[in-house]
């Protein structure tokens, strides 16, 4: 079931040109929520989430894939989220983040730019200009930080690109 749900999920999201960013089941008072966060660059508008959201509930519907009563929600996953997945640092390189990184004697706060991502570990750049190596075993909680002088330079970064 649940399989087939991300093939629906993710079907839905390419018809629409965004991409799935992740995918949750969360209780609530009501009944199971199947949380959807989907993801563009430039960002996804109130009208993406309506028609993916749309989408989503025709064929789940139609294939009658859930048992019992679900809410489904489709949104973006915000400017500040969480980084849970590989993918998700990836998509965040060049942005800055905050890690709750497991320590020898306790847990460790960083803030900095994230620089490089590599299969096991992370490239992060400290606000004192140090260049840190982490291990992504070592990552207990990671968040990207909205910094909008950041995002400028980011955005003035792409549009040069473009040219």
């Amino acid at each position: 079931m649940k399989e087939r749900i991300e093939e629906i999920v993710k079907e839905a999201c390419k018809v629409k040109g965004v991409s799935l960013y992740d995918l949750q089941w969360k209780p609530t008072a009501h009944g199971r929520l199947l949380l959807v966060k989907i993801t563009r660059l430039g960002g996804v508008t109130i009208s993406d989430c309506r028609e993916v959201s749309h989408l989503i509930d025709q064929q789940l519907e139609e294939e009658d894939v859930i048992e019992g009563h679900y809410l489904l929600e489709v949104s973006s996953p915000g400017l500040e989220r969480e980084l849970t997945k590989k993918s998700h640092f990836i998509s965040a390189i060049n942005e800055k983040i905050k890690l709750t990184v497991h320590g020898e004697a306790e847990n460790q706060r960083l803030t900095g730019i994230l620089k490089e991502v590599n299969p096991t570990s992370i490239m992060l750049l400290l606000e004192s200009e140090d260049l840190e190596e982490i291990p992504l075993t070592s990552i207990k909680k990671a968040k990207i930080i909205f910094d909008a002088k950041l995002e400028l330079q980011n955005s003035k970064r792409l549009e040069k690109t473009k040219e």
